[in-house]
């Protein structure tokens, strides 16, 4: 089969080569013990930033590597085949990064994005609401104005990094009349007082990629505003998305891949009857099916990739990556769980938590079903 990354550089595949050991070596065997246990994996953040992987969706002028976006999926690709609750925090901590360099002043990307790069300032991204998930326009968190600076009060739900987080990028309703136009973005620094993060919810998987409520009720300085103007942080947003999507497309392949891998080998290593379970036509086609769906996925990423990186706008594409990989880890995981028989559903083998793992793909950032709905838009424009 042909190299789907031969569009990197010789350094993006260095790097891409570093990052493969780190998890093989190090990030995948303590995998397991991060979700039995679901520790926040600081100490995993901590190396990822030693690589230079937690500015790498940022520009050199902002203290990143400057990597393409095929790059930065194959980046994180990587990652999420050894970790899903890395994966997981990692893409968090560019959520809000990405909304800095997406919506904010000259000054803000100075001061933030070099400090995010580094690790030294870990970052969230706060726009989901209990009343408001797939439709961020049903928001109730307020921000109005108090003295020279802004009053923000509401509360967000699962809020990945929200209680480790150094820096949040909060949204808000500054106009009630406005509709999307009256959404601004604010940053929000850990210890602000009236900041209170509840406990990390009790997650189905990606067990230590913790999430959490979070209450607000805080006075904020007038440069908390991101780009200084109100009203731009819908746009903000949804920009920051369609990067996200692409990264979670990654994530799916990351997870998915590590399945088929796993599902390929022990269809060659188990034997029954005196053969090989790869010996049976069933199952050769089942691995065959799921490579197809794998391949296609990636294909669309790929594309989302190539789209980012034009500059333009790429709703569509990414929501297309986003849809497909998303559905398709789901698929794929499961597959290789019922490649593994009663093995597969025990927790002595890594497919169980990989299936656990992938199934909030469909769901987070824009459910399968907004996915649909943004497609269909454009099919209609």
């Amino acid at each position: 089969m042909n190299d789907p990354y031969h569009m990197l550089s010789p350094e993006e595949r260095a790097f891409a080569d570093l990052l493969e050991r780190f998890v093989a070596e190090e990030l995948a065997p303590a995998a397991a013990a991060t979700d039995e246990t679901a520790t926040f994996p600081r100490a995993q953040l901590d190396r990822l930033a030693e690589l230079g992987l937690m500015g790498a969706n940022l520009p050199e002028r902002w203290g990143g590597p400057g990597i393409s976006a095929p790059g930065l999926l194959r980046a994180v690709e990587l990652v999420a085949s050894g970790c899903g609750s890395t994966v997981s925090a990692l893409t968090a901590h560019y959520l809000a990064t990405d909304a800095i360099l997406i919506g904010g002043t000259d000054d803000q990307r100075g001061h933030w994005l070099p400090k995010a790069a580094t690790g030294e300032v870990l970052g969230a991204f706060a726009l989901t609401e209990p009343g408001a998930g797939s439709d961020p326009a049903d928001m109730r968190t307020r921000a109005r104005r108090a003295g020279r600076g802004w009053r923000l009060k509401g509360a967000k739900c699962f809020i990945s990094n929200g209680g480790e987080a150094d820096l949040l990028v909060v949204f808000a309703v500054t106009d009630p009349d406005a509709g999307h136009r009256g959404i601004g973005a604010f940053l929000v620094e850990k210890g602000t007082p009236g900041l209170v993060a509840g406990r990390p919810e009790r997650t189905m998987g990606l067990r230590g990629g913790h999430v959490v409520t979070l209450d607000l009720d805080c006075d904020l300085p007038p440069d908390a505003l991101l780009g200084g103007v109100a009203g731009q942080g819908f746009k903000t947003a949804m920009r920051t998305l369609d990067n996200g999507r692409v990264e979670v497309a990654a994530m799916c392949l990351g997870l998915a891949g590590a399945a088929l891998r796993l599902a390929v080998a022990y269809a060659r290593d188990r034997t029954i009857g005196g053969e090989p379970l790869a010996a049976r036509q069933g199952i050769r086609w089942m691995l065959a099916d799921m490579a197809l769906d794998f391949e296609a996925a990636r294909l669309l990423a790929l594309e989302a990739a190539r789209r980012r990186d034009l500059g333009g706008r790429f709703g569509e594409a990414a929501a297309l990556a986003k849809l497909a990989a998303s559905e398709m880890a789901g698929r794929v995981t499961d597959k290789a769980l019922q490649i593994h028989g009663g093995y597969g559903y025990t927790r002595d083998f890594a497919l169980e938590r990989l299936v656990r793992d992938a199934r909030i793909m469909r769901i987070y950032e824009g459910s399968s079903e907004i996915q649909r709905n943004i497609v269909a838009a454009h099919l209609f424009a």
